[in-house]
């Protein structure tokens, strides 16, 4: 598995390219965990002038990171799960292992610290065991979903997702809205 090498501007390695500092340095500085779900679902071409949920994603994201250089960390999740300090999230078209991804982010759940947001499309592979791992984070979990308003189910887990931990739900128009919804997000916390 190959990821880009490309640095999003504001991402963590970008600040800590520009800082001197280790990847591990700037991600304490982080103020919230953005998990994006990068399974096959993401690749249906219905968001903003024809682009995939998950390009418009990634367009969304390296906005909000240059505008809040070194305050977010990204995680990519499917089937398998990624930290990708470069900013943009390796795209895996596969499955949606959310309790895989919630479990590889708990590392950083110390309370108060930061804020987790799930960005995602629909259900996941076992949503029951997703939803545990949930309501064992000390901090709440946010959830923007951005799937078509015709597949209710998706939202409705992600929804329960979002109580099980205390989190808010908003819905972003297929992925276009995603920066002004994480702003949204930070400002209520």
């Amino acid at each position: 598995m190959k990821a880009s090498n490309a640095i999003v501007p504001g991402s963590l390695g970008a600040v800590a390219k520009q800082t001197g500092q280790s990847l591990a340095q700037t991600f304490l500085s982080c103020d919230v965990v953005v998990l994006v779900d990068t399974s096959g679902s993401m690749g249906s071409q219905d968001s903003q002038n024809g682009r995939s949920r998950y390009d418009q994603a990634c367009i969304e994201l390296a906005n909000l990171q240059e505008c809040m250089p070194g305050k977010i960390g990204v995680i990519a999740f499917s089937s398998s799960t990624m930290f990708c300090p470069n900013g943009k999230p390796y795209n895996f078209q596969g499955g949606t292992n959310l309790e895989g991804a919630l479990k590889f982010a708990k590392v950083a759940d110390v309370p108060g610290a930061m804020k987790f947001i799930v960005i995602s499309d629909g259900q996941p592979d076992d949503g029951e065991a997703a939803l545990r791992v949930a309501t064992t984070y000390h901090n709440k979990i946010d959830v923007i979903y951005c799937g078509p308003e015709a597949y209710p189910t998706g939202r409705d887990f992600l929804t329960r997702l979002a109580k099980a931990s205390g989190g808010q739900t908003i819905t972003a128009d297929k992925a276009k809205d995603l920066a002004s919804s994480v702003q949204k997000l930070l400002a209520t916390a």
